[in-house]
Order: structure tokens, then C-alpha cells, then sequence
């Protein structure tokens, strides 16, 4: 049923974008700003992101008619800053006023220099006061994710005062399932949820019905503690303070499925070298200029290999069975290398492994490499005596991918714990690492050996 529903909602996008390109291509304006009148503003930002850069102007051109600032809120770094460069001071002014702050937080370092300061100026004090306070934390840290629209109420009020303010607020922000408790000074005390509020006696202060058991989460913290702090204890928004334990906000689950999803993305893109921001219909050149570091890496990589097996030409020009099965031995212990290091990663992210169990895990990736390796190897040998008639090199293969697999275990393991130490980026740069040691190793052992043994 949720793959269904999953591929209804994949069709009635695709059919969308076709709908909405094909009124682009044939000037009628009007008919493309109904089709997308309706939509939310994330819905918009996606559809903008999914257009071929050719399609951009005419879309937005539609789109900025109708314009709704969220929609930048919704939009990757890059198409974002494009898109705000073509709005004049003016527009971003207004756009400004519709943002909430957290929002305007994340958009107003994308803006032109000039746009800033006149986006700056048109804000009220306490409007201003707040930006401030969101702009202090990094994008990545619980001040950079909260939201500046907490429900505050004091201890020694009434139960029936504070639901009396309630109905005068006549509306809570979204996701609001708690009331945070202040002093006088502002700072965090506890918090009333608001199952507890509607059922308590409304004689009973708020002192006595709120509830302790949720910490403030000072504004460093970094996101992805937060993501795992609402995941442990199943939270749908929490205070963030300050150094004084000074109330400055709320985080809320939207937020932290946002991170989880932008962890996944980072993960998922960095071993392949591209970046999580990056625009899929991003100019050419600027595509091609981030890449090329990583591609260069991996050409040094290729050389090291190949140098390798450059060390044995001379029995690779004695045995072409060789050069047939080498990229046997190194491929498969590429593939064993990635699942260790895909586990480790992982275990990595949710804070799995430290200094108390790193050597019990190693032991275990060795262990089943080991077992794997024993059990191919007989496959793999047999293969190879029944194709050249040579049992001799069946058996050199078979020890070749036993030691390939030892190897690929230990560095699968060991290459992201020790990025993770150095303070590199364990994605990033452990899917290069491991493929030279398993190709090195694969290549260098498998024709060592055959080159003592059989030649």
C-alpha cells in the first residue's frame, strides 16, 4: 500500500511538471500560474529544483507573479542564491516581512550585499533583536535550527489564566504539544504540555502541574545531537537555552526530519565526492569545477594501482590467466570493504561505537571476513582450475582473496574511526581510502604470489 501511494504521488508530479513546462513552452502564462496557484510553497521549491536550468527563467518569471517568500525557505543554497540575486532590494524587503525569523535566518546570508542592509533597516527592534539572536548560532547548531515562536507562561499563574490566554491568542504555532514555564528572568523552568493543561483543576498553578523531565538544550549543541536527543525520547519540540539557562527558543520535529533527511543526503553524496547543496541542474562548469578534486584523487588513487601491477609486468606477460582474474580478487574485496565501511559509518552517525567496543568490532569485520573469504575461495578456486587446468593457480587465487578480504575488513573499519579522530569526514574520504588498500592489496598479493609460486 505505501509503495502505491508512493507511486501516485511520484505520477501526479511528474504529470505536473509536464503539465506546467509544456504551458511554459507554449506562452500561456496564465494556464502555468494556475497549475501551480494551489501548491505549497515546498511543493513550488521542488518543482523549481526539478526544472532544467533552461527552464528556469520563464518558471520563475510565472512564479515571481505569485510570489511567496517560504518558497526560498524551501529551496537548496544554490538555486536559492540565484534566485534571490534576481530580486530587487524592494522585493527582498517584502519578502523579509513575510519570513518568520528563523527562516529569514537561513535565507539573509544569500542575499546581495546591497539587499542586506535595506532588509536590516526595515525591521522593527524586536524583530531585529530576535534575527540577532538566530544569526549568533551556527546553521548546524540547536540555535540554528529553533524557532523563535515558543508559547512562555509563568509558574505562579492559574491553570484557568493560562488557558484564558490561550483563546485570546486564538491560534499556536505549529507543532506547539508543550507550554515552556519561565521566571521572571526568562529562564527555562519546566514545561506544561498541553494534554496535561486542558485535564488539570483550573484552581492548581502552573508551578504545580508542569513538568521537569525535559532538560533545555543549550543553543551549541550541534544538530545532529539534537536529531538523536528527539529520537531517543520520541519528542515533538523541546526548549533550547542559553549559556544562563535563559530561554531562547523551541525546536520542533519538522526541524529534526529536515536534519535526519540533510545527514542521509550528506552520507549518501559524499562518497561520491559531490556535494549535498549542490544544484542537479547546476551550470556546467561549476558542476564539473567541484568535482574535478575528487576525480583527481581518485586518478592518484588509479595510479598507485596501477603501479602495482606495473611491478609485475613481466609475469603478467608470462600468464594472461593472470590479468583475467586479478580484477577478481580486488573487486571482491572492494565490494566486502564497503559493506564494513557502510557499518561502520552508520554506527559512527548514531554514536555506536567508542574507545570501549572499537577492538570487539574489529575482531567481529575480520571474523566474517574471514569466514566469507574461506567459503569464496573454494568457489573462486574451482572456477579457476576448471577454466586454464591449472589447480596451482586456483590456489594462489583462493589465498589472494582470503588475504584481500582480511585486509578489506580491517581498513573498512579502521579508515572511517580514524578520519573521525583526525576530524575529517569519515563519508567523504573513506570510500577513496578503502578502494586503493583493497585494490593494492588485491593486485599486489594476488601476483606476488603467483609470481613466487607459479612462474
Amino acid at each position: 500500500m505505501v509503495d502505491a501511494a508512493e507511486e501516485t504521488i511520484q505520477s501526479e508530479s511528474d504529470e505536473l511538471r509536464r503539465e506546467f513546462v509544456q504551458a511554459l513552452e507554449s506562452g500561456d502564462h496564465a494556464a502555468a500560474g494556475d497549475r501551480v496557484a494551489d501548491l505549497h510553497p515546498a511543493e513550488i521549491a521542488h518543482l523549481l529544483e526539478s526544472l532544467p536550468a533552461a527552464d528556469r527563467e520563464p518558471a520563475w518569471q510565472v512564479i515571481r507573479d505569485r510570489f511567496h517568500a517560504d518558497i526560498l525557505s524551501y529551496l537548496n543554497d544554490d538555486l536559492r542564491a540565484e534566485l534571490l540575486h534576481r530580486l530587487s532590494p524592494e522585493e527582498l524587503v517584502e519578502a523579509a516581512q513575510q519570513l518568520d525569523i528563523d527562516d529569514l535566518a537561513d535565507v539573509l546570508p544569500d542575499m546581495p550585499d546591497a539587499a542586506i542592509q535595506a532588509v536590516l533597516n526595515s525591521l522593527d527592534e524586536q524583530r531585529r533583536t530576535r534575527l540577532d539572536t538566530a544569526l549568533a548560532y551556527p546553521e548546524d547548531s540547536a540555535g540554528g535550527l529553533m524557532n523563535l515562536d515558543a508559547v512562555t507562561v509563568r509558574g505562579n499563574i492559574t491553570v484557568d489564566v493560562v488557558l484564558r490566554y490561550l483563546r485570546r491568542l486564538g491560534e499556536l504555532p505549529d507543532a506547539t504539544d508543550t507550554l515552556f514555564v519561565v521566571s521572571r528572568e526568562g529562564r527555562y523552568l519546566g514545561h506544561l504540555p498541553l494534554s496535561e493543561l486542558v485535564t488539570a483543576e483550573p484552581g492548581l498553578t502552573v508551578a504545580e502541574v508542569m513538568r521537569r523531565d525535559l532538560d533545555g538544550i543549550p543553543g551549541e549543541t550541534p544538530a545532529h545531537d539534537v536529531a538523536k536527543r528527539f529520537e531517543h525520547r520520541d519528542l515533538i519540540s523541546a526548549p533550547v537555552v542559553d549559556t544562563d539557562g535563559t530561554l531562547l527558543g523551541r525546536i520542533t520535529i519538522d526541524d529534526v526530519v529536515d536534519v535526519i533527511r540533510d545527514e542521509g543526503e550528506h552520507s549518501f553524496l559524499s562518497m561520491a565526492g559531490v556535494q549535498d547543496e549542490e544544484d542537479m541542474f547546476a551550470p556546467i562548469r561549476a558542476s564539473a569545477r567541484r568535482r574535478v578534486i575528487w576525480l583527481g584523487l581518485n586518478m592518484v588513487a588509479a595510479f598507485v594501482a596501477a603501479r602495482v601491477i606495473g611491478l609485475f609486468e613481466a609475469s603478467l606477460q608470462q600468464a594472461v590467466a593472470l590479468a583475467v582474474l586479478m580484477p577478481v580478487v580486488a573487486s571482491m574485496g572492494g565490494i566486502a570493504g564497503n559493506q564494513t565501511l557502510a557499518l561502520v559509518i552508520r554506527g559512527l552517525a548514531l554514536d555506536q561505537i567508542g574507545p570501549g567496543n572499537t577492538l570487539k568490532l574489529l575482531r567481529k569485520e575480520i571474523l566474517v571476513g574471514l569466514l566469507n573469504g574461506l567459503g569464496l575461495s573454494v568457489v573462486i578456486a574451482a572456477v579457476a582450475w576448471v577454466w586454464f587446468g591449472d589447480p596451482a593457480l586456483g590456489g594462489v587465487i583462493a589465498l589472494a582473496l582470503i588475504i584481500n578480504l582480511f585486509m578489506a575488513a580491517v581498513a573498512g573499519t579502521v579508515i572511517p574511526l580514524l578520519l573521525r579522530r583526525l576530524g575529517g569526514d569519515p563519508a567523504l574520504g573513506g570510500g577513496m581510502l578503502l578502494m586503493t588498500v583493497t585494490d593494492v592489496t588485491g593486485f599486489g598479493v594476488f601476483l606476488g604470489l603467483a609470481t613466487l609460486l607459479l612462474l
